[in-house]
This record gives C-alpha cells, sequence and structure tokens, in this order.
C-alpha cells in the first residue's frame, strides 16, 4: 500500500479498535503507526492486538510501527466521604498525607515529592487544570491553600504544579513493568512520559538498550528549558499538548509546538503532534472546521505525523477519524502554498559525506525530475537525512532489517521496503529499478535517484549517488 502524502498517521488502538477487522480498516483507512496506551488495558489486552497488527502487517505488505507509550508518573488526589465536593473561590482547602477520606475542608495528597517542593504563592492544579489553588502555608506534610477558581471536585483527580521541577523519576515501577512486556512484544518505539530533563531520557535509553526507538513526550514546560539536549538524547519527539496545555496558558502553547517541530527538524529526528486533533470525532462523524485547521497547521510546520487517541481508541467514529486525518494531511500538500512553507526552513547539513550526499540527491531529483529517491539503509540514518529534507520527490527506503523499516513507518515521506541488501553496484541499480516500478513509485521511462553506501551493508557509510531509468 502506498500513500499518496508525505505526512504519516499514528492511531491509538483501544476498546474501539481490538478486532483484526478494525485494525485492518483504519490501517487501510491510512494508520501508519499504532499506539499502544500501557495507561490502559492490560497486558493481555496489548498482546492480543500486537498479534493482530503483525498478521494484518503481513497481509498488507506493508510495514507497521508500534508506538508502546507509557504511562509515566501520575500525581493524584485521594478520595473524598462523599466522593465529590464543592469548592467555591476563596475557599481554604488543605493538602495533607492523611489516607481519610477527604472533605469540604482536606484531601490528601499522597505525594511528599510535591509537598516537598511547594512555598507560598505557589499554584497547584486539580483535574487537568479546572481547579487552581494558591498556597498559603506548607510544610513536609501538608499545605494550606485558598481556593483561585473553583468547582466540583471528586476522587483521584490529577495535580499539576506548573513551572515546578518535580524531584520524580520520569519511570515509575509500573512502566518498568510494562516497558520490560513492550520489548518482549517487540514494540518498535517506547515513548516515555513527563520528561523533565535530559537525565530521563539517558535512564530511558539505559533501559531499552536499543532494542526500541525512545521517544520523549514534550508535555512538563520544564522540558522546554532544555530541549535541545533532551531532542539529543532521543530517537523522536511527541508534543503532548494534554498536559503541556494544563500547566502553560493555551496561548503559549502554539508557539511552543512550533519551537519542539523546528527542534526536531534541526535534528533530524521524527516529531509527532498529539492530543486532541479531531476530538469532536469521539462522538461525531466529523469534526469542526477548526480541528482540521489544527491538524493541517502541523502538517504545515512540516510535523512528521499527527496523531489521534480517543478518536480511534474509543470513539464511536475510529476508522472515519483516520479517513478524515488522511484527506486533511493531502488537502494540505497539494495546496499550491505547502511547499512554501515547507522550503522556507531547512536544518543546517553537517559536513559529512552522508549529509553532502543526501543534499546532492535532493538536488538532482529536482533538476531530473525524477519519480524518487531510492535510500538503501541499514540503521535508517540515511532516510532521516533524507527525510530532514523535506524533498518534492518520494522517498523510498529499501531497508535491511524489519525492525529499521517499521521504525522508519513513522518518518515523513519515507516509504519503508524490506529488502535484501545489495551483492554490487549493478544488483543495487536493478533491484532500486524493480521496487521503484513495482510499488508505483516509477514508470518505464522515468528516472530515480538512489543512494547507498560502500562497502554494502554498512551502517552511517552513505558514499554513492547514481542516476538510473526504469525500463
Amino acid at each position: 500500500m502506498r500513500r499518496e502524502r508525505s505526512a504519516k498517521i499514528v492511531a491509538t488502538l483501544g476498546p474501539a479498535t481490538s478486532t483484526k477487522e478494525r485494525i485492518t480498516a483504519i490501517v487501510r483507512a491510512g494508520a501508519d503507526v499504532l499506539r499502544f496506551n500501557f495507561s490502559h488495558g492490560t497486558h493481555a489486552d496489548h498482546a492480543e492486538r500486537y498479534a493482530i497488527v503483525r498478521e494484518i502487517e503481513k497481509e498488507q505488505g506493508r510495514p507497521i510501527a508500534v508506538l508502546a507509550d507509557l504511562q509515566g508518573p501520575k500525581l493524584r488526589i485521594g478520595t473524598f466521604e462523599k466522593e465529590r465536593i464543592g469548592l467555591t473561590r476563596g475557599d481554604g482547602f488543605r493538602l495533607d498525607l492523611d489516607p481519610a477520606p477527604g472533605d469540604q475542608r482536606r484531601v490528601c495528597l499522597p505525594h511528599t515529592e510535591i509537598l516537598s517542593v511547594l512555598k507560598p504563592g505557589t499554584d497547584l492544579l486539580l483535574d487537568d487544570g479546572r481547579i487552581q489553588l494558591e498556597v498559603l502555608q506548607c510544610g513536609p506534610d501538608f499545605a494550606e491553600t485558598r481556593v483561585v477558581t473553583g468547582g466540583g471536585l471528586s476522587n483521584r483527580k490529577g495535580v499539576n504544579v506548573p513551572g515546578v521541577i518535580l524531584p520524580i523519576n520520569a519511570m515509575t515501577e509500573k512502566d518498568r513493568a510494562d516497558l520490560h512486556y513492550a520489548l518482549e512484544l517487540g514494540a518498535d518505539w517506547v515513548a516515555l512520559s513527563f520528561v523533565q530533563r535530559p537525565e530521563d531520557m539517558a535512564e530511558g535509553r539505559r533501559l531499552i538498550a536499543g532494542r526500541a526507538a525512545v521517544m520523549a513526550k514534550i508535555e512538563k514546560p520544564a522540558a522546554m528549558d532544555r530541549l535541545r539536549e533532551i531532542v539529543e538524547l532521543s530517537d523522536g519527539i511527541m508534543v503532548a499538548r494534554g498536559d503541556l496545555g494544563v500547566e502553560m496558558p493555551p496561548e503559549a502553547v502554539p508557539g511552543l509546538q512550533k519551537r519542539i517541530i523546528r527542534a526536531s527538524r534541526d535534528a533530524g529526528k521524527p516529531v509527532i503532534v498529539a492530543t486532541q486533533m479531531l476530538e469532536s470525532m469521539v462522538h461525531a462523524p466529523s469534526p469542526t472546521r477548526a480541528e482540521a485547521s489544527d491538524v493541517a497547521t502541523a502538517v504545515y510546520d512540516g510535523a512528521d505525523a499527527v496523531m489521534l487517541s480517543a478518536e480511534s481508541a474509543s470513539g464511536e467514529y475510529p476508522v472515519e477519524a483516520v479517513a478524515m486525518m488522511d484527506r486533511v494531511i493531502k488537502s494540505v500538500e497539494h495546496d499550491q502554498f505547502y511547499r512554501s512553507y515547507v522550503n522556507a526552513y531547512h536544518a543546517e547539513a553537517e559536513r559529512t559525506p552522508a549529509d553532502a550526499i543526501t543534499l546532492a540527491a535532493n538536488h538532482v531529483a529536482d533538476t531530473m525530475q525524477a519519480a524518487c529517491i531510492v535510500t538503501y539503509t541499514t540503521s535508517g540514518t540515511t532516510a532521516l537525512r533524507a527525510s530532514r529534507e523535506r524533498p518534492e520527490h518520494p522517498i523510498l527506503g529499501l531497508i535491511t532489517r524489519k525492525v529499521t523499516a517499521r521504525k522508519l513507518a513513522l518518518a515523513w515521506g519515507v516509504h519503508p521496503v524490506f529488502a535484501k541488501d545489495a551483492e554490487d553496484l549493478d544488483d543495487m541499480v536493478q533491484t532500486a529499478r524493480r521496487i521503484a516500478k513495482e510499488e508505483g513509485f516509477a514508470a518505464p521511462g522515468s528516472s530515480i535517484v538512489i543512494t547507498a553506501g560502500l562497502p554494502f551493508g554498512t551502517p552511517g557509510a552513505t558514499n554513492i549517488l547514481r542516476i538510473a531509468w526504469v525500463t
């Protein structure tokens, strides 16, 4: 299956997409990467879906990436005697370590790591920012607060502390168990939640030990202060706008999204824009115009992928949501102004043979009006460098490792195909011609531009550029 677009679609699996019929339908509708959300479901649920995905991959003849998204630390209040209370602006409200059910005056906050960093004047956000508290007095086991924004509050709602780096590890014991299981299954990407600093990524990389690509979810404002370092330690980035939008003013999020996309493109790392992209399609068969525009903006900005969460996991119209996202991307990429937006920025090339060959391939493809750029790659680095340039021509990645082919299903413009390594230069050209024609990229008489490295099969050795004509 060849996609008629460059940006990719990530779709989350869940109760609405658990059967082979439904998962096949969303793959055919346009899903390139399937997200397994480890905040929900059991290991048995994930194993069943994973087996189905690999069956579909074999039947469709196209690599499908599996993204295992770890839950991360969830900071929540305790419970209430009557399950729900109402808070009014100006009320006093106490947070403490007492596990007894709360009431109108207090509730348990079972996280000493939060209480330890609070100061008078610190803001606390509860229930995704619906409730705002200001700390008046605090100690190692309590915080006396004043209600700034009131409303209803029920059991175990989340807690956010804007502007504060919390002394917590990005990976909980649950995450470690989930990570071990995801790697045993064969996940291609692992997303680490609530990354605050480069050290969080370093720990994740150590635990994963090269068995999957590592993605940083940027959802804490503290991560923005060290964004470049976090990107450098990541294989990919997710703009997780849900929690980011809770701890930052809504008007700040669009600018942060653009900063994160730019930093990822600079580094040549795939970047996903996520959260509430087609939110109304959880219950409606079509999105709002604002939601369609939101998806389009991410595509104009050059994001590698856009993501569906509840829309595909638990929504009433999962297949329609994927199809709609596919239509929006195609519409943007066929817009007369699209290339001017994409070409307005290019990352600075490194002074390496691989970057020189990649840049030259792009220029040669433009001059020759080539049908596609063919990249032979083992580790995926060559294809990612080609993707970073956002060329007008499709990138056909001929990849010798299945795990690399699946990983590249996320990369902008890359059509990954599993193929054996070339034996010599003549075999390289013949294989590129054949697959370009079989995959629908090139017709007899058209030209293709080929990049590869000698000796064949050596990761990072890109040093050849050839022009060939398809017969």
